[in-house]
């Protein structure tokens, strides 16, 4: 099936007056969880769990989740382990499990809308046997890019992108993958990028109606939206239509930050956290408040030094602003 993305105009009057997670409720005609999040007052901030990679970890999963716990860290990536070895995942989800450390993540970074049929076939069985490890172990969600159409590089720009065909080619591809592997608890989702669908909460409203699969959700990484001056200095706005439009479907974040770069044309820089200017006391905020337990976890740091510089600055942030790690 090819689905439709919706009329924007049409859905914008039909929805006049219905702000935030009202509006996807209403549009996606669903009964249940965000018609009752909208109803309910704000929930009272709980504590974020933060996770990172942890370099050097012990092959041991009990040491591991240790490992984690001892530098503030309740979230981890899913550790390195074959979809086959079901004795390996079983002492893993049991170990982290043990030690209240969550499992945020399987990513499987590869394309699925690759030019060349076979390897678009084996990055799909990639993916799918991703999501069906994030099952298997206790991971919140398995996460990809919705892939791109440049012939040279995996994640690249391409004018066709932001076409209705990489629209639907991407429902397709989440409706296969969830399909095949039916997960009861593991969530699907593609990271929103800034130029490739999904690139704003409205387009990702629309693939979630299209998709219209409960495993498929939302994998926030606000930094790879900002793909404009205004963005850039308006963010704080962007995080906040993020979380009043996606916030019931949000599994896992990433924490990064952004600089812009001086030169001739419009060139943003990833750095560690609090480098840069992406509103984290709005994140941070906003990421307690929702509804679920969501971990934020750091990535795409230097060194294990950035790690840590990235790490200490959210704790020091999060006590000067009331919210709570751990």
């Amino acid at each position: 099936m090819n689905p439709k993305r919706s009329d924007r105009r049409t859905f914008l009057k039909r929805t006049a007056g219905i702000t935030g997670v009202a509006v996807a409720a209403r549009w996606l005609g669903r009964d249940r969880g965000p018609q009752a999040f909208a109803a309910r007052p704000p929930a009272k901030a709980r504590a974020i769990r933060l996770g990172a990679p942890v370099f050097d970890a012990p092959q041991d999963p009990e040491e591991a989740a240790l490992a984690h716990k001892k530098l503030g860290y309740r979230a981890a990536y899913c550790p390195n382990v074959d979809l086959a070895d079901r004795d390996r995942i079983h002492e893993i989800a049991r170990a982290f499990a043990k030690h209240d450390v969550v499992i945020a993540e399987v990513g499987r970074w590869c394309n699925l809308l690759e030019a060349d049929a076979a390897k678009r076939a084996a990055n799909l069985r990639t993916v799918t046997e991703g999501l069906a490890l994030a099952e298997a172990i206790g991971a919140r969600c398995c996460v990809d890019i919705a892939g791109s159409y440049d012939p040279k590089v995996w994640y690249g720009p391409h004018a066709d992108n932001l076409s209705q065909g990489f629209f639907d080619a991407s429902v397709e591809n989440a409706r296969k993958i969830i399909d095949a592997v039916k997960p009861k608890r593991a969530k699907f989702g593609f990271e929103m990028m800034g130029w490739s669908l999904p690139d704003s909460a409205d387009s990702y409203l629309d693939m979630i109606k299209a998709v219209d699969r409960d495993a498929f959700a939302v994998h926030l990484d606000p930094c790879n939206l900002v793909n404009s001056p205004r963005r850039f200095y308006q963010n704080t706005a962007l995080l906040n239509e993020c979380f009043d439009k996606l916030g019931p479907w949000i599994v896992s974040c990433h924490a990064k930050d952004l600089a812009w770069e001086v030169e001739m044309n419009v060139h943003f820089r990833e750095v560690r956290l609090g480098a840069g200017s992406l509103d984290y006391t709005t994140y941070l905020k906003r990421l307690a408040a929702l509804p679920a337990d969501v971990p934020l976890m750091i990535e795409h740091m230097a060194s294990a030094e950035e790690y840590d510089q990235s790490r200490r600055y959210l704790f020091d942030l999060g006590e000067q602003i009331g919210v709570r790690f751990g």
